[in-house]
């Protein structure tokens, strides 16, 4: 719509001309003085605004922006937006809110425009700036990220890091283009679909920006066009969160079918390096069996580190703080975080499993590839799927070389192996990669043709002290029952069978070192780091 100023008008925009020409020039990213940018109201861009700041003298001091009344109004009910953001200059994303204070209104019944566009432009006052301050962040790096975009500068949403630019799932369009990706793969024959860090999907400002409503219901959409299209599909989330907010992921049986079990590395860590199972067995016993098709996804290791963020409510600071002292020690390096209050926090230890299970509290020692063994050993046990990373099953070390390459500290755990290098150390029978392949290969194996250990399997932890982590398995229809027993200390351990409540009609054996077991009431030993699979079938 065009608007013929008139004289009136026309002084006022003299007024607001000499009031720009007194702003301050802006010194830093975060001052939005003299910057020309947009009205956003519910959920679209309204018009255009200039923002500046009154002198000193002036009666009215502070920060305000000039625009036009009518922007603020909907022009379908002639009533105001109820919620109305100040978007600056190359701040695309950002939101700041505001308030009216002039005197001057938007009238939906005069119905001549010239007239009207007389008294339409307006000083508005800016509220606090919104929204940020409380956004969590797995990064220290900045959410903002300057881009430069056909020769314009923007500045880009990005809750990782700054090649990882946040997609904005407010626009159906983007949603839905996503949608047509996940039915390309179906018709190709993909089934098993990863929601990478799905938690951080939608923005809101004013808020934590972390697992709102709006990511749920996503969730539960693709969920339910997966089974729509076939029901053999897979949909996993990545949440590298706090223990309940991860399990939140389930909903009710209509999100997820399979979480990633983030708690397990670090408090399997703690366990093994502390030699205490307390923690472990605490957090066991809380986590509710995961409901039919659905189920845990356990894993000890990947390609990131080793995320502290699950630990929350379940390890104290002090004993964080402590295991993050002892994995320095062992060479690892550390990826931080920003929190709301702007201190750093320690986010994950960058590591691989096997040079973290060097040694225990007391330091290094010669026991390194049996707690190795037993890690995965209680991860195998557990309700869930198991998963492996490669270079767990190949004992990779760290891998100093590529850190200093790429300079991110999680290339420490992502060593390239050359065929040729790797095929002589895992032939090599007196090497650590191949005694460390052959034995988790031999776990594997075992656990494969056992019923008990099916996904949805019945879980019962038991109390044997801090020197033992055990759990009982019982397959569907409850013929097999596995005891799987750990010794997690770097000494000899006596275990009382009497406390297993061994059915005595049943043959007790160890699937393990295939042992019988002759009295179901003896007491048994458990060498350094051992494990035993006791089972009936």
């Amino acid at each position: 719509m065009k608007y013929r100023l008139g004289r009136t008008n026309a002084s006022f925009l003299t007024l607001v001309t000499a009031l720009l020409m007194l702003c301050s020039i802006p010194s830093n990213a975060e001052d939005y003085t003299q910057a020309v940018g947009t009205i956003y109201c519910d959920g679209g861009i309204r018009g255009i605004a200039t923002h500046i700041q009154l002198p000193p003298n002036f009666n009215d001091n502070g920060s305000v922006i000039v625009t036009a009344a009518h922007v603020l109004y909907n022009p379908q009910t002639d009533q105001l937006f109820n919620q109305c953001d100040y978007r600056p200059q190359n701040k695309r994303l950002g939101g700041i809110g505001i308030e009216t204070v002039s005197a001057h209104k938007y009238s939906a019944t005069n119905k001549d425009k010239i007239a009207q566009a007389e008294s339409d432009l307006v000083f508005i006052k800016l509220k606090n700036k919104q929204g940020y301050d409380q956004v969590v962040r797995p990064r220290s790096s900045d959410l903002f990220q300057e881009f430069e975009i056909n020769d314009e500068i923007y500045y880009l949403w990005c809750t990782f890091s700054h090649d990882q630019v946040d997609f904005n799932f407010k626009n159906p369009e983007v949603l839905f283009f996503f949608i047509k990706l996940i039915h390309l793969y179906l018709k190709n024959g993909v089934r098993v679909f990863r929601l990478d860090a799905i938690a951080f999907l939608w923005k809101e400002l004013g808020t934590n920006c972390l697992n709102l409503p709006q990511t749920h219901e996503v969730v539960k959409l693709i969920r339910t066009l997966l089974n729509a299209y076939s029901k053999n599909t897979l949909l996993i989330t990545e949440t590298n969160l706090p223990n309940l907010e991860n399990l939140s992921y389930f909903g009710e049986n209509d999100e997820a079918n399979a979480i990633y079990n983030f708690a397990l590395p670090p408090l399997l860590l703690w366990t093994l390096v502390m030699g205490d199972s307390t923690a472990l067995r605490k957090w066991s016993m809380g986590m509710p069996p995961a409901k039919d098709h659905t189920s845990y996804f356990n894993f000890i290791a990947s390609h990131d580190g080793i995320g502290l963020r699950p630990t929350e409510g379940i390890l104290t600071d002090k004993e964080r703080s402590t295991l993050v002292d002892i994995m320095t020690d062992y060479g690892a390096r550390t990826t931080k975080r920003k929190k709301v209050d702007n201190t750093e926090s320690v986010y994950e230890i960058n590591i691989s499993l096997i040079d973290a299970l060097k040694g225990t509290f007391l330091g290094s020692d010669h026991m390194q590839i049996e707690r190795f063994i037993c890690c995965h050993a209680i991860m195998l046990g557990l309700e869930g799927i198991p998963a492996f990373y490669i270079h767990s099953i190949l004992g990779s070390s760290n891998d100093y070389e590529k850190v200093k390459e790429t300079n991110n500290n999680r290339s420490i755990n992502r060593r390239s192996w050359k065929y040729d290098e790797i095929d002589k150390l895992l032939t090599n029978k007196e090497t650590k990669n191949s005694k460390i392949f052959h034995q988790l290969s031999k776990l594997i194996e075992i656990r494969k043709n056992q019923t008990a250990f099916h996904p949805n399997a019945t879980q019962f932890t038991f109390n044997l002290g801090k020197n033992f982590f055990g759990f009982w398995r019982q397959s569907h229809d409850k013929r097999q029952s596995i005891f799987c027993i750990s010794n997690i200390t770097n000494v000899f351990q006596y275990l009382d069978l009497s406390e297993l409540n061994l059915i005595s009609s049943n043959e007790w054996w160890d699937l393990i070192s295939n042992e019988i077991i002759i009295d179901i009431k003896s007491t048994v030993t458990l060498k350094a780091y051992q494990t035993m699979w006791i089972t009936n079938y």
